[in-house]
């Protein structure tokens, strides 16, 4: 059994506790000689990169669809400071940082998030489903990823998407973040809607560099250990001259292990393994 985390023990601090996660976090990204983006385009760069949406409901999380409407209403309040953001050659993407003050003229409501390892609900929770969308989109790009953090449980079923299995970014503000780098000379920006009950996210570029890059799943497993059920996954990226359609490259992006808090569906195989050491393995 995990030993509690401090704040477990003394939860009467924790406020003080989430203020220095906070203050560092941000005082960090100040020192650290990256160019974080900020700029915002009001017209649509002209060749589009990747485009996906994820609905905005989930009925299968087995709390009130109240927290889901305000889950809507936290990612439609990230949306404005996101939307038309441009990532340009050099510069860096932060999700905490893009989004920063969001909340400052109407709060985040209460939706689902998981703290200490729990799923509770608490102000702004739910916003992991865009930063799942804009990683999503990202891998579509020659980006470079600094900081993602796959979650280390899934206690509901995924909604429906066209990602593969593993394709997730957690968040936590002061403690996790989503960021990655543009390192080539191409301008990229977001673009975010919100139509037929989905939240609507692309990627677009100034210019087109004849590729195209497709992401999958390799081996995807179920495996149980210590009488829990975990979830691997391989993502694997294929390079693709546009022209040609020739492969130019195949490469494994990471493999995805997360534990899966729900019941898999019936005649779903489950490959049994002993814990090596009686440890619970290490998770993204």
């Amino acid at each position: 059994m995990a030993r509690p985390s401090f704040t477990e023990r003394f939860p009467f601090l924790r406020p003080l506790r989430v203020f220095q996660r906070r203050l560092f976090f941000y005082l960090g990204m100040r020192l650290d000689g990256r160019r974080y983006c900020r700029a915002h385009s009001a017209q649509d760069l002209s060749h589009l990169v990747y485009a996906s949406a994820s609905p905005l409901y989930n009925r299968e999380t087995g709390f009130p669809m109240l927290y889901q409407e305000n889950k809507v209403h936290n990612l439609r309040l990230a949306a404005r400071k996101l939307d038309g953001l441009l990532l340009r050659p050099g510069e860096t993407f932060s999700f905490y940082r893009a989004v920063r003050g969001a909340d400052r003229d109407e709060p985040y409501r209460d939706g689902l998030t998981v703290v200490d390892g729990r799923l509770i609900t608490a102000p702004g929770g739910g916003m992991c489903q865009m930063s799942n969308l804009l990683f999503w989109l990202f891998l579509h790009a020659p980006l470079r990823v600094v900081e993602r953090h796959g979650h280390r449980v899934k206690d509901f079923p995924d909604p429906p998407s066209d990602a593969p299995r593993g394709v997730d970014a957690t968040l936590y503000e002061g403690w996790l973040d989503l960021k990655v780098l543009n390192p080539t000379e191409t301008t990229y920006e977001i673009r975010l809607d919100f139509a037929d009950g989905a939240l609507v996210g692309r990627l677009l570029a100034d210019r087109d560099d004849g590729l195209t890059l497709e992401v999958r799943n390799g081996e995807v497993a179920y495996v149980r250990r210590g009488g829990e059920i975990y979830e691997e996954a391989d993502v694997l990226r294929r390079v693709l001259d546009r022209r040609t359609g020739g492969c130019l490259r195949e490469e494994t992006l990471y493999r995805n292990v997360c534990r899966v808090g729900y019941d898999l569906p019936a005649g779903t195989p489950v490959r049994e393994e002993p814990l090596e050491g009686g440890k619970e393995p290490c998770l993204n």
